[in-house]
Formats: C-alpha cells, sequence, structure tokens
C-alpha cells in the first residue's frame, strides 16, 4: 500500500490542547488538502490511516483534527510525521500540469542539449514561486548544484515519457 502514497503536507507540531494539529501544505492552495477526508499519517516508518473530523486556516498555516487524536500529547506524537493520500485519489491534471512528485528524478537538459542534472525536489519560494532542485548526476556537465525558476520562461517542456525537462538555460548562469 505505501507504494503510492503521495505525500501532500506533514504535520509540524499539536496545536491546542484538544489534539489538533498544525499542518504544513504543499498543495496549491495550501488549503486543498483538507479537501481529503481520509489522510494517511507517516508514523514509525509505517502509513496509518486518520479521518478528518476538522481542518481549517489558522494564522498561516492550516489546523486539523484527526480521529483518535484527543489530546495534546497523541498530537505532539505525530510531530514531523508525513500526510499522504493515495495516488489514486489525486484529481486528474490538465495536459500541461504535474504534480511535483512526477518531477522528481527527471532529467534537466538545456536547449543545446547539456545535461544540467536532474530534479532532487522541488519547493516554494514565496509569493507562489516554484523553484527546482537540480543535482549532478551521470552525464550532467559538472558537479554544480542549481536552482532554477520553475516558470514558463525558463521550463520550456516537461516530458514524462522521456524523464527529461527541457529548459531555457545557460550552464554558467
Amino acid at each position: 500500500m505505501s507504494e503510492n502514497i503521495r505525500v501532500l503536507g506533514k504535520i509540524s507540531t499539536a496545536f491546542g490542547i484538544k489534539g489538533w494539529v498544525k499542518v504544513y501544505s504543499y498543495t496549491q492552495p495550501m488549503t486543498n488538502i483538507l479537501e481529503y477526508p481520509v489522510w494517511h499519517i507517516r508514523k514509525d516508518n509505517r502509513w496509518q490511516e486518520f479521518k478528518v473530523l476538522q481542518g481549517k486556516p489558522q494564522g498561516k498555516g492550516l489546523v486539523a483534527s484527526l480521529q483518535g487524536i484527543t489530546d495534546r500529547d497523541l498530537a505532539l506524537s505525530l510531530h514531523q510525521c508525513e500526510v499522504g493520500v493515495p495516488e489514486e485519489a489525486l484529481p486528474e491534471l490538465e495536459e500541461d500540469e504535474h504534480y511535483w512528485f512526477q518531477l522528481i528524478g527527471l532529467k534537466v537538459v538545456n536547449t543545446e542539449g547539456v545535461v544540467l542534472g536532474q530534479v532532487k525536489e522541488l519547493f516554494d519560494s514565496g509569493g507562489g514561486n516554484q523553484v527546482m532542485t537540480v543535482m549532478p548526476c551521470e552525464g550532467s556537465i559538472d558537479q554544480q548544484q542549481r536552482l532554477l525558476p520553475f516558470v514558463e520562461q525558463y521550463v520550456l517542456e516537461v516530458d514524462l515519457d522521456s524523464s527529461v525537462i527541457q529548459v531555457d538555460w545557460d550552464p554558467d548562469f
């Protein structure tokens, strides 16, 4: 079962004394994580299912109440645990949209055919800007780590079938 769980966020800590947890969501918008009625939470390297009783924005993040988590100590026991859902529960995307997990491991090649590396991770740098961390890989031009903005101006094509992202990016930049 754990093979098809896709991580959508993590629990940062407890919230209050009644078992609520603070949640850091990777979804866009962040409240989309609350659309899933059941979360899989990785605790002690095992995925466990928890029904989401309630969830809401709180400050700059989210908080949620989970079935069976009834006090602060239980909530604290989920500190830094990943939150995921089965891949089949994710909505279908438009043709030119991708989930971040689909991009991890893809080779990044510029318009001259130079291999810059492969995607290690993506993150939101604030203000809605996504950034790819590109690490050296077999065949890459050098051993340099690169941070590339994941925007139309630089990302020309994402080809999941050939596992390549084509970018307009100078390796010396």
